[in-house]
């Protein structure tokens, strides 16, 4: 392939990548003298295309050039999505693999096939026409032909915290949920565990959604950065590195909010050290937390408590390092002999510790009469000590001191 050729493929490869989603791209194939066979185009799932998006494929379409000679077919199923091998260990699927999943899960119940059909086109048409959120469109459209789950939708849109703590293995509504079929529990438990730690009811959601399984999850990707969320928030590291690091497997492919924020997430929780005072800020920020949501309850006087034994434990690890410090101070001066004096060398002494030296203090006194001579100067000599002592000095002044040497003089 000849320079200019090579130029144009990769100027063609740009414009699909920047240009807005109207823009034709077999225009441009045409263009450059490309056939279709000889591009690949894969664009990002749009079940998982980030909330809120104007266009799916003017934000995540690229361009793959691929020599002919090279080329090879995809193969349906390696990656669920794309055909291109993976090293993940969870599924990503796309809209219409979530909607064989809703399938399933209502022929499970005995949904009559008209109204799976329904269930799955109003699923389909919210996720790729109205844009909401893939897990919302799921849930919405299951429980349009399940009563159970439409009635338990209702209370938890009125009172989720309530509702949620009903769903607790020790809840009234824990049979009814764990009665549904896989995908449908899974499902359920993820949309309420998202919304729980969107309210910041980090303890709550953790039972709800922590044994939620993301091979069976109709939105895994959601699960596992809303789960890894809260237990970065409730400091449980491993658990946090866990899931985090798991979604991160597919960074290129997830929602550029879930990507960044899980990176910023697993870098700032990682470092975090036992009985640190950075551990002791993240509790005492907790605890500020629970007494926001109005809660002043025994969990809560447990995590001060906590606090208060983490800082009287690091005040005593700082006072006996300091303790070891001076005593190394002064062992090491008392090596260097009582004068102070180490290899002819003076050892000062600290400004903050009261000197031990012991004496009478006597000095001799300096004698100091006329017989030595003291201030007797040459004239030229005293004559500019006394231009420079009275030189910035008022009038009067200068005067008084002229008058004192002149006595001086005199009287020699």
């Amino acid at each position: 392939m000849n320079g200019p050729l090579l130029m144009r493929i990769r100027f063609a490869a740009a414009l699909l990548t920047l240009s807005p989603a109207s823009f034709s791209a077999s225009t441009v194939l045409a263009d450059i003298g490309l056939t279709s066979d000889r591009v690949v185009v894969s664009t990002a799932n749009e079940a998982f295309r980030p909330a809120n998006s104007t266009s799916v494929q003017s934000q995540s379409s690229f361009v793959q050039i691929i020599p002919e000679s090279e080329a090879q077919p995809l193969n349906p199923g390696t990656d669920g999505n794309t055909g291109l091998k993976s090293d993940a260990d969870w599924p990503l699927r796309d809209s219409e693999e979530m909607a064989e999943q809703l399938r399933a899960a209502l022929d499970t119940l005995g949904v009559a096939p008209d109204s799976m059909d329904q269930a799955t086109e109003h699923f389909l048409v919210g996720v790729q026409r109205d844009d909401i959120e893939p897990l919302n469109a799921w849930v919405d459209a299951a429980s349009a032909q399940f009563d159970v789950l439409s009635e338990l939708m209702r209370r938890l849109n009125g009172d989720l915290l309530s509702t949620a703590r009903a769903m607790d293995p020790n809840g009234p509504d824990y049979a009814i949920v764990e009665s549904m079929p896989n995908e449908l529990r899974a499902a359920l438990r993820t949309w309420i565990g998202r919304e729980l730690v969107r309210a910041r009811y980090y303890d709550e959601a953790l039972p709800i959604f922590a044994e939620v399984d993301p091979m069976i999850c109709p939105d895994p990707a959601t699960l596992l950065f809303y789960r890894g969320a809260c237990y970065h928030a409730q400091l449980k590291i491993k658990d946090s590195l866990s899931d985090l690091r798991r979604l991160l497997q597919r960074k290129d492919q997830i929602p550029a909010r879930y990507a960044r924020t899980a990176e910023m997430m697993v870098a700032d929780i990682k470092p975090l050290k036992k009985d640190s005072l950075d551990e002791i800020s993240r509790l005492m920020s907790d605890v500020t937390r629970r007494l926001d949501l109005g809660r002043a309850d025994e969990a809560t006087k447990d995590r001060e408590q906590e606090v208060i034994d983490k800082l009287t434990k690091l005040i005593d690890k700082i006072e006996d390092e300091q303790q070891k410090q001076q005593q190394q101070q002064q062992q090491q001066q008392s090596a260097s002999g009582n004068g102070g004096q180490s290899d002819g060398q003076a050892s000062p002494m600290d400004d903050s510790r009261i000197a031990g030296a012991s004496g009478q203090g006597d000095a001799d006194r300096k004698k100091i009469d006329d017989q030595n001579g003291w201030g007797n100067l040459p004239p030229a000599e005293r004559q500019e000590s006394l231009q420079q002592i009275s030189r910035d000095l008022p009038t009067h002044y200068r005067e008084a001191i002229e008058a004192y040497f002149r006595k001086l003089a005199t009287q020699k």
